[in-house]
């Protein structure tokens, strides 16, 4: 498998919306490392030759780093469903066609929820608990990161 410079641009911009700062990615001996550009990684250089460089530390400079917030879930007990990677989170097989779960659907363990697409492979996602759905938190098409909730199951029978 190799990548093209699309793929490249894809990783990239899954990057840039994530809440991490670097990747390192090895597929058949290619190796790729890319690292979020921030004001910590950047290297002033000094007014003078031979004189001292003074920055900030890393902590003063860095951008803050916003979690994505859910809202609470609406009774307790639920399960939450975690996205097992980072990509696009798709409810319906393809465009036009209905979601795979709706509020109120009935899923098994291996009931499949949802898609996530990583450089143009769709890998489907499983419910992983048996269940009725309360509650869908992710919109279809949406940038999703890896351990993000995508939806809440009430467990039973």
């Amino acid at each position: 498998m190799s990548l093209t410079a699309k793929d490249v641009a894809e990783i990239m911009r899954l990057l840039e919306d994530s809440s991490f700062d670097n990747l390192s990615l090895e597929i058949d001996g290619m190796k790729l490392h890319l690292e979020r550009t921030s004001a910590k990684s950047a290297r002033p250089v000094p007014d003078r030759p031979g004189e001292p460089t003074q920055t900030a530390p890393p902590s003063a400079t860095a951008p803050p780093r916003l979690a994505k917030k859910h809202k609470p879930p609406s009774e307790p007990g639920l399960c939450e469903v975690p996205s097992p990677l980072l990509g696009f989170f798709y409810r319906a097989p393809k465009p036009g066609e209905p979601p795979f779960v709706e509020v109120g659907s009935h899923v098994e363990e291996d009931t499949v929820i949802g898609i996530i697409e990583v450089m143009k492979l769709m890998n489907t996602v499983p419910a992983g608990v048996k269940g009725e759905v309360v509650e869908i938190l992710s919109e279809n098409g949406a940038a999703v990161e890896y351990g993000e909730i995508l939806l809440r199951v009430r467990p039973g029978s």
